[in-house]
């Protein structure tokens, strides 16, 4: 199988979809990995670790789509990636349709067949591939909301919405088990009138933006 990875270019988006590690595993299994110029830079894997690892770089993204049987990404696709995808084709990553009826048409329309990381699930039922991914944003949600929460940022209190990996401490946390609905939208489980009771300065971390958020 070729395997395509392209650099992702959702703003803010450093990460990919496959590390050097990873690369190595699946040329040895024999398949034939592609990645885009610059698709590890965000993590600090260059160009040659992918070129070690077996991988062949392609100059862009065009080039990785043009070949690829699977492609794996992190973020949902972009507009301009939607467009590269074919019929016969496999996407591999986080997808988050629920909110996005565009990108929903769009993959439709492409023809591609489309697996999101969030809706696999093992013979327990649980999400193996979005765990890990929730309890990391768990713990980030604290720090981020405690950097807004500084005398310069004016912060005068932090709701945690969706969040998995984080003890209740001195805040409001809203666990991810209140909110997590897979493959569909999050519930709104603050209104917009408790936001508007809440004091000015107040921090909202929502960690179900992806799926449409818990917070009105």
């Amino acid at each position: 199988m070729k395997i395509g990875v392209p650099k992702e270019i959702k703003v803010h988006e450093y990460r990919v979809g496959l590390v050097p590690t990873s690369v190595a595993e699946l040329t040895r299994a024999g398949h034939e990995v592609v990645v885009e110029r610059g698709a590890g830079d965000g993590i600090g894997s260059g160009d040659a670790d992918y070129e070690t690892a077996g991988a062949r770089i392609a100059p862009d993204a065009a080039a990785v789509f043009a070949v690829a049987d699977l492609i794996v990404k992190v973020k949902e696709p972009q507009p301009a990636e939607i467009a590269m995808l074919r019929p016969g084709q496999t996407l591999f990553t986080y997808l988050h349709l629920a909110p996005d009826p565009a990108q929903t048409r769009g993959l439709m329309g492409s023809g591609v067949t489309a697996i999101a990381y969030e809706t696999v699930t093992d013979a327990s039922g649980g999400l193996p591939l979005l765990a890990p991914m929730s309890e990391v944003a768990g713990r980030m949600a604290a720090q981020v909301g405690a950097h807004y929460l500084e005398k310069a940022q004016g912060g005068a209190g932090i709701l945690l919405g969706g969040v998995t990996g984080v003890a209740p401490g001195k805040v409001c946390v809203l666990g991810a088990g209140a909110v997590l609905v897979p493959g569909g939208a999050a519930p709104k489980v603050v209104s917009a009138d408790l936001v508007a009771r809440m004091r000015k300065g107040s921090v909202i971390v929502d960690v179900a933006i992806d799926q449409g958020g818990c917070v009105a």
